[in-house]
Protein backbone atom coordinates (compact mmCIF):
# COMPACT_ATOMS: atom_id res chain seq x y z
CA UNK A 1 0.00 0.00 0.00
CA UNK A 2 3.05 2.30 -0.27
CA UNK A 3 1.66 3.72 -3.41
CA UNK A 4 -1.37 4.72 -2.01
CA UNK A 5 0.28 6.35 1.21
CA UNK A 6 2.61 8.12 -1.76
CA UNK A 7 -0.50 9.41 -3.30
CA UNK A 8 -1.81 10.73 -0.35
CA UNK A 9 1.82 12.50 0.64
CA UNK A 10 1.80 13.59 -2.94
CA UNK A 11 -1.72 15.51 -1.98
CA UNK A 12 -0.25 17.14 1.05
CA UNK A 13 2.97 18.80 -0.91
CA UNK A 14 0.70 19.52 -4.22
CA UNK A 15 -1.53 20.96 -1.24
CA UNK A 16 0.94 23.34 0.08
CA UNK A 17 0.46 25.42 -3.53
CA UNK A 18 -3.51 25.42 -3.42
CA UNK A 19 -5.18 27.98 -2.47
CA UNK A 20 -6.31 27.88 1.35
CA UNK A 21 -7.47 31.68 2.27
CA UNK A 22 -8.96 33.84 0.35
CA UNK A 23 -8.80 37.25 1.11
CA UNK A 24 -10.70 40.17 -0.54
CA UNK A 25 -8.87 42.68 -2.87
CA UNK A 26 -5.42 40.82 -2.06
CA UNK A 27 -6.51 37.29 -3.56
CA UNK A 28 -5.76 33.74 -2.89
CA UNK A 29 -3.13 32.64 -0.35
CA UNK A 30 -1.19 29.45 -0.59
CA UNK A 31 0.79 27.93 2.56
CA UNK A 32 4.19 29.54 1.20
CA UNK A 33 2.02 33.00 1.41
CA UNK A 34 0.59 32.70 4.93
CA UNK A 35 4.01 32.07 6.40
CA UNK A 36 7.17 30.66 5.53
CA UNK A 37 7.44 28.39 8.68
CA UNK A 38 4.66 27.19 8.72
CA UNK A 39 5.27 25.76 4.99
CA UNK A 40 8.49 24.38 5.68
CA UNK A 41 7.26 22.61 9.15
CA UNK A 42 5.17 21.21 6.37
CA UNK A 43 7.74 20.01 3.65
CA UNK A 44 9.69 18.65 6.59
CA UNK A 45 7.19 16.66 8.15
CA UNK A 46 6.18 15.30 4.51
CA UNK A 47 9.31 14.57 4.08
CA UNK A 48 10.07 12.56 7.00
CA UNK A 49 6.15 10.68 6.44
CA UNK A 50 8.36 10.16 3.11
CA UNK A 51 11.04 8.64 4.80
CA UNK A 52 9.10 6.50 7.03
CA UNK A 53 7.13 5.55 3.48
CA UNK A 54 10.20 3.88 2.06
CA UNK A 55 11.60 2.70 4.76
CA UNK A 56 8.67 0.94 5.47
CA UNK A 57 8.29 2.37 9.21
CA UNK A 58 4.72 2.25 10.28
CA UNK A 59 5.44 4.49 13.17
CA UNK A 60 7.44 7.66 11.73
CA UNK A 61 5.01 7.46 9.06
CA UNK A 62 1.96 7.59 11.31
CA UNK A 63 3.39 9.67 13.80
CA UNK A 64 4.35 12.30 10.65
CA UNK A 65 0.74 11.94 9.37
CA UNK A 66 -0.82 12.81 12.76
CA UNK A 67 1.63 15.87 12.84
CA UNK A 68 0.54 17.26 9.95
CA UNK A 69 -2.83 17.05 10.68
CA UNK A 70 -2.08 18.76 14.26
CA UNK A 71 0.31 21.51 12.17
CA UNK A 72 -3.34 22.01 9.64
CA UNK A 73 -5.70 22.23 12.33
CA UNK A 74 -2.92 25.10 14.10
CA UNK A 75 -3.06 27.28 10.80
CA UNK A 76 -6.91 26.95 10.27
CA UNK A 77 -7.44 27.90 14.23
CA UNK A 78 -4.17 31.26 13.29
CA UNK A 79 -5.40 32.13 10.55
CA UNK A 80 -9.34 32.73 11.87
CA UNK A 81 -7.16 34.18 15.40
CA UNK A 82 -5.09 36.51 13.20
CA UNK A 83 -8.39 37.77 10.92
CA UNK A 84 -10.17 38.49 14.30
CA UNK A 85 -7.08 40.50 15.68
CA UNK A 86 -6.51 42.39 12.46
CA UNK A 87 -9.99 43.93 12.97
CA UNK A 88 -9.48 44.48 16.88
CA UNK A 89 -9.36 48.08 16.17
CA UNK A 90 -13.25 48.76 15.27
CA UNK A 91 -15.30 49.90 17.92
CA UNK A 92 -17.88 47.04 18.04
CA UNK A 93 -17.67 43.69 18.14
CA UNK A 94 -19.93 42.84 15.36
CA UNK A 95 -18.13 45.15 13.03
CA UNK A 96 -15.60 43.01 14.07
CA UNK A 97 -16.68 39.83 13.30
CA UNK A 98 -18.17 41.11 10.21
CA UNK A 99 -15.16 42.24 8.56
CA UNK A 100 -12.94 39.32 9.89
CA UNK A 101 -15.41 36.89 7.81
CA UNK A 102 -14.72 38.08 4.83
CA UNK A 103 -11.62 36.14 5.09
CA UNK A 104 -12.59 32.79 3.68
CA UNK A 105 -10.85 29.60 3.80
CA UNK A 106 -10.39 27.94 0.24
CA UNK A 107 -11.18 24.48 -1.13
CA UNK A 108 -6.65 23.53 -0.87
CA UNK A 109 -7.55 22.58 2.87
CA UNK A 110 -9.46 19.59 1.78
CA UNK A 111 -6.85 18.57 -0.50
CA UNK A 112 -3.90 18.90 2.86
CA UNK A 113 -6.62 17.04 5.12
CA UNK A 114 -7.14 13.94 2.30
CA UNK A 115 -3.70 13.74 1.94
CA UNK A 116 -3.20 13.54 5.49
CA UNK A 117 -5.51 11.14 6.47
CA UNK A 118 -4.47 8.87 3.40
CA UNK A 119 -1.60 8.47 5.01
CA UNK A 120 -2.86 7.54 8.28
CA UNK A 121 -5.31 5.44 7.21
CA UNK A 122 -3.82 3.67 4.56
CA UNK A 123 -2.96 -0.07 6.45
CA UNK A 124 0.43 -1.09 5.55
CA UNK A 125 0.57 -5.20 4.68
CA UNK A 126 4.30 -5.68 5.71
CA UNK A 127 4.59 -9.43 5.57
CA UNK A 128 7.65 -10.67 7.51
CA UNK A 129 9.38 -14.04 6.47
Amino acid sequence: MKNIQLIGLLLVVAGSFLPLVHVPVIGNWNYWKLDHSLAIMCWVLAAAALFGIVNNSVKVTWISAILLVLLFLFTLFAVKFQASQYFSFMPFKSWQDKLAGIVKLRWGWIVEFLGAFIIIFTKNNNVKS
